[in-house]
């Protein structure tokens, strides 16, 4: 949801900058890179230490780097298959080091293991959230939902309610607990966009194989064991025309 109307927002306002990076001649997987370097760095050095206000503002400075890079390449007319996967690809980095910042802090001063464990379902479920939708895509699938909360909607909940929470330390009563909250918010969005996804693929999956086996003389589907039980030459040829595609595109966020 945020994805689709945020990112146009927040690329408008970044297109000078980027402009201004590009007359410097920086490249995009330079910004890309550094990029992921500064969020791992805020989440891994603050985060475990209980400096949440801190780490949020070193990330918040440093994720804007995934509307800068797009935005340049676009400018440079310089989009590529190795540029989106680079930016995906980092993107998962960037969240597992968010997360597992949050982990460590449980797992240590923050003294909760039942909130270290809600922390690393937040980064595994963000993992498998994503991978959902490119594995769909990548065996021909449209895969034609978001679902509850993509990946905007996590960063946005998680470092919000966590740069508050970490107002805590500047003398403010109560606000330590947002933290938890958005865990858990993202834990529960996380679970149900999963489900989602996968009673998306699943119906998307049977219509096409439907499709497929009405399309086909006799009604047997490309893929499929005829009646003697051999395979038949179609089914062979499709069976290794999809061998190739076993690693799915992470475009989908």
């Amino acid at each position: 949801m945020l994805n689709k109307y945020a990112r146009a927002f927040f690329t408008r306002v970044l297109t000078p900058f980027a402009t201004f990076l590009i007359r410097r001649g920086v490249s995009p997987d330079t910004v890309t890179l550094l990029g992921t370097a500064g969020v791992v760095a805020g989440a891994l050095v603050f985060y475990p230490m209980g400096e949440f206000f801190w780490g949020t503002v070193v990330i918040t400075l440093f994720v804007f780097s995934d509307l800068v890079d797009g935005n340049m390449a676009r400018q440079l007319g310089r989009s590529s298959r190795w540029g989106a996967f680079l930016d995906s690809t980092l993107d998962r980095v960037a969240d597992g080091a968010i997360f597992g910042g949050f982990a460590l802090w449980y797992a240590g001063g923050g003294d909760d293991i039942a909130l270290c464990a809600v922390s690393i379902f937040c980064l595994a479920s963000g993992q498998v959230v994503s991978y959902t939708k490119a594995r769909g895509e990548s065996i021909g699938l449209p895969v034609a939902v978001n679902g509850l909360v993509e990946r905007a909607e996590r960063l946005v909940i998680a470092l919000t309610l966590a740069g508050l929470a970490g107002l805590h330390k500047f003398g403010v009563p109560g606000i330590q607990y947002l933290l938890p909250i958005a865990l858990w918010i993202v834990a529960v969005g996380s679970l149900i966009t999963l489900i989602q996804r996968v009673v998306t693929v699943r119906r998307e999956s049977a219509e096409a194989e439907a499709e497929a086996g009405a399309a086909e003389p006799g009604g047997v589907a490309s893929g499929e064991s005829d009646p003697a039980g051999s395979a038949t030459p179609e089914s062979a040829a499709a069976e290794e025309k999809q061998k190739p595609q076993e690693q799915g595109s992470e475009a989908a966020k």
